[in-house]
């Protein structure tokens, strides 16, 4: 039995919710069983937003992620509410663009990914979530391009389709961020 238990958070417009849809979305195409549970207070912009999502080869019993395998920290307050829930070996993402402290516990594996900056300097502002996601990826052995192109079509609406190839590219470029 293979359960992975992730916890996204950042500010609201990070585009925490996308993020997590996405994996949820690449967890069912590769037929596992899935959650996804989103959370976010009443801003639409600015407050803060959470995502749990758990893929398993078998049933999830509760959507609740209280101690997740990986975290996804896109700003400080995330990183400090949720740093001592992950679990003992579990991995820590950080987008030290916006988090300067470091990781203060030693039994997690932790990346530091300078994703807000990333996207910004190649002309993606909105997309640090998906450059963070590739580098995810990528750390999980997971990262190929045929399911993510076919997971990027199911949670970009029609109107959006022009956003897909732009997606890619920020997940390549976490990907191959050393």
């Amino acid at each position: 039995m293979s359960t992975t238990q992730f916890l996204f958070s950042g500010f609201g417009g990070q585009g925490i919710l996308f993020a997590g849809k996405f994996l949820a979305y690449k967890g069912l195409m590769a037929d596992k069983q899935v959650s996804w549970l989103p959370s976010y207070g009443p801003e639409m912009r600015g407050g803060t937003a959470s995502c749990g999502i758990i893929l398993s080869d078998d049933p999830v019993g509760s959507p609740i992620v209280a101690n997740p395998d990986v975290l996804v920290a896109m700003n400080l307050p995330s990183l400090d509410k949720y740093e001592s829930a992950v679990v003992p070996g579990g991995i820590i993402f950080a987008d030290s663009t916006l988090i300067e402290r470091k990781v203060e516990r030693d039994d997690v594996t932790v990346y530091y990914v300078p994703a807000t900056k990333i996207a910004n300097e190649n002309n993606m502002p909105t997309l640090a979530n998906m450059v963070l996601m590739g580098k995810i990826l990528k750390v999980l052995n997971d990262f190929d391009e045929t399911s993510l192109r076919a997971s990027l079509g199911k949670v970009i609406s029609a109107k959006r389709a022009d956003m897909l190839e732009t997606n890619l590219k920020a997940m390549q470029l976490g990907a191959d961020y050393e």
